[in-house]
């Protein structure tokens, strides 16, 4: 059995926070929840997190500031954020994608976030075909889930 993926959950909005928490945990993520922007930073600096889940508009530190400070420590860890009151991805430019709040299904967005959190791992590596020493099966192509 897969190790659970980490996904750290980040929004000034207890509510919608919860709401989030519950259905990736229910798909058998394991989540944890920080309800600002340095708050996340900490969880994050401690490691083992697989993608970032974050809410762009929060007071002090906004979704597109902390993704920008999360890339320097990791930039190997894909970050999505999520917005209501942005309508383009212009302002939350510092991650790997962008979703408007209600624009798309709670479906849709489970579906991102599992290809994202898959991509960190980068691509299979390649393994000897039986029989043909020295050879290499070729690697599977990783290409972008969003336009």
């Amino acid at each position: 059995m897969r190790p659970k993926k980490t996904i750290l959950c980040v929004d000034d909005n207890e509510q919608a926070l919860s709401v989030r928490k519950f259905m990736l945990e229910t798909r058998g993520y394991r989540v944890l929840t920080a309800l600002d922007g340095e708050a996340a930073l900490e969880l994050f600096r401690q490691g083992g997190i697989d993608l970032v889940l974050t809410d762009l508009v929060m007071p002090n530190v906004d979704g597109n500031e902390l993704v920008r400070r999360m890339k320097e420590l990791a930039p190997e860890v894909p970050a999505l954020i999520i917005s209501g009151s942005v309508k383009s991805f212009d302002r939350a430019n510092r991650a790997d994608a962008f979703l408007p709040k209600g624009a798309c299904t709670p479906l849709e967005v489970l579906e991102r976030i599992r290809i994202m959190a898959t991509r960190k791992r980068g691509p299979k590596k390649a393994h000897p075909i039986a029989g043909l020493a020295g050879t290499v099966a070729p690697q599977q192509a990783v290409g972008s889930v969003f336009p």
